[in-house]
């Protein structure tokens, strides 16, 4: 006979992972907040070059209340989007093409990491050279970014599925068009997901080094305020950005991780106590 203890015992399991999920973040910004808030009052630096987090918080919450900033958002995050998306296109179609194809792995797998390990300031000369002083310098180096991850994640879900599952398929048969849609898309689904991960990042820090450097006129955008904080010698205010630009870059890697996480949870990766 099962005691009423052993049965309250995952409840209050349970009961303590949501309260643990909320305050180790808390946790970590008070620990970032106080060390910062200790090398202020330390005088390192002046004020005007290092001001103190309640200086910075002020003008955060001052820059909140006005339209720029949120317009701001609304610009860099539609650039974002689109690159990412076209990104996403283009690369799950390249990795698709590749992934079964021995003599185009080898010819074009080399190029494919090259690619994925250039740093996306690089490319900026090029893009400019190519499209101008516009935006679309800014999402073909988001493209050509992140493409080559997202492709790398549908060739590594690829190479882990069991040979014994694809013979299994081929002799049900399943061939070409089938065979992707019904066994390697869906069982590469987990690395593919980590691929789309790898590649939003890179997707934001190129797009955040193309609003610095790429500076299109007449459109407000975060890197836009950046660099007029910049130009001001305004660190309240650009270390006010600064903390948005990490804030959205936060927020957009836990959709991902969550998505991750599910698929991961329902073809069986991980236990549903630990997630």
């Amino acid at each position: 006979m099962v005691s009423t203890e052993t049965r309250r015992q995952p409840t209050v399991r349970n009961f303590g992972r949501p309260g643990r999920s909320l305050w180790a973040p808390l946790l970590g910004v008070a620990t970032v907040l106080a060390a910062w808030q200790i090398v202020y009052l330390s005088g390192w630096k002046p004020s005007f070059v290092l001001p103190s987090p309640a200086t910075v918080l002020t003008e955060l919450w001052d820059q909140a209340q006005h339209r720029v900033l949120w317009e701001a958002i609304g610009t860099t995050m539609s650039r974002a989007v689109i690159g990412f998306g076209l990104a996403l296109v283009i690369g799950t179609a390249l990795g698709v093409v590749i992934t079964r194809n021995r003599l185009l792995r080898a010819a074009f797998g080399p190029v494919i990491t090259g690619l994925q390990t250039m740093p996306a300031i690089a490319w900026f000369p090029f893009a400019i050279i190519f499209f101008g002083i516009t935006t679309s310098a800014i999402l073909f180096v988001i493209v050509i970014g992140t493409a080559p991850a997202i492709a790398t994640g549908v060739i590594a879900g690829a190479d882990h599925i069991p040979p014994l599952l694809l013979r299994s398929a081929k002799s049900m048969g399943l061939r070409g068009v089938a065979l992707y849609r019904h066994l390697i898309l869906p069982a590469s689904l987990p690395m593919f997901v980590a691929g789309l991960k790898q590649g939003w990042a890179f997707a934001w820090r190129s797009l955040m080094s193309g609003e610095l450097v790429v500076i299109v006129t007449n459109t407000a955008s975060i890197g836009v305020l950046l660099e007029n904080a910049q130009n001001l010698t305004d660190m309240p205010a650009a270390i006010a950005i600064m903390i948005v630009i990490l804030v959205l870059g936060i927020v957009i890697d836990a959709l991902f991780s969550a998505a991750d996480k599910v698929i991961r949870r329902r073809w069986g990766l991980v236990d549903a106590a630990d997630s």
